[in-house]
């Protein structure tokens, strides 16, 4: 059992698209598949579970499905944040949270602060996140330091890991993608070096346990070598 999974959830306005539906309902839909997939992952003991919510390159859709899915995640954060804490489940964010609509900001942080002592699977939720902006993240709080401290680190992996925002995570295992792209799409690059990939033509509202599973029981077929023989 892999104890990172992620998932980049994608399919949401195809979804909507061909049943004649505006792109918010699609998004809509697909929290029935976020909640599933958090059970279905809690159930099978999986550690820590990541989900790509809103990159930093999605401001650029339109504003109408941009502010219709802040107003989204605080509904939805708020409303089921006592189910997840009943569940053993710690929240956080990765991601910059700082220009985030306050009321969506206070609902994850509200989150966080409800279910910081929990002891079982993380959730992490990436808003507001970018790969290459979490990466230069590091290396400014780096570069601050060795400035202030007039001391120059050694450069080395853990030492750039120990700033990036899943510091203290291990590095996901399987990464799942739906609807069928086949692109990373600015998510986790230093984290997935050598990540299992499952690939799903299934649109993201669509995705249920059962589609957990199936990706699941795929990582556990595969002979992950790491460079080696």
């Amino acid at each position: 059992m892999p104890q990172h999974v992620a998932v980049i959830m994608d399919g949401n306005g195809r979804w909507a698209k061909k049943r004649a539906l505006n792109r918010l309902r699609g998004h809509k839909a697909g929290i029935e598949a976020v909640r599933e997939t958090i059970r279905c992952a809690n159930d099978v003991g999986v550690r820590y579970l990541t989900i790509y919510s809103f990159s930093t390159e999605n401001w650029k859709r339109p504003q109408e499905e941009v502010v219709g899915l802040m107003d989204l995640f605080a509904k939805t954060m708020l409303a089921e944040v006592d189910g997840l804490d009943e569940e053993n489940v710690r929240v956080m964010t990765i991601g910059d949270l700082s220009i985030l609509p306050e009321e969506t900001r206070r609902a994850f942080e509200k989150a966080w602060e409800q279910t910081k002592g929990n002891s079982g699977m993380t959730l992490a939720v990436a808003v507001n996140y970018g790969a290459r902006q979490e990466i230069l993240h590091s290396v400014q709080a780096i570069a601050e330091q060795a400035a202030a401290t007039g001391e120059v680190p050694e450069m080395t992996e853990e030492l750039l890991a120990s700033g990036l925002y899943t510091a203290g995570m291990p590095d996901p295992e399987l990464v799942i993608r739906t609807s069928g792209e086949l692109r990373i799409s600015n998510f986790l690059l230093w984290q997935i070096a050598y990540s299992e990939f499952y690939i799903t033509d299934v649109l993201w509202p669509d995705f249920d346990r059962y589609e957990f599973l199936r990706a699941l029981l795929a990582f556990q077929g595969r002979n992950r070598r790491f460079g080696g023989v």
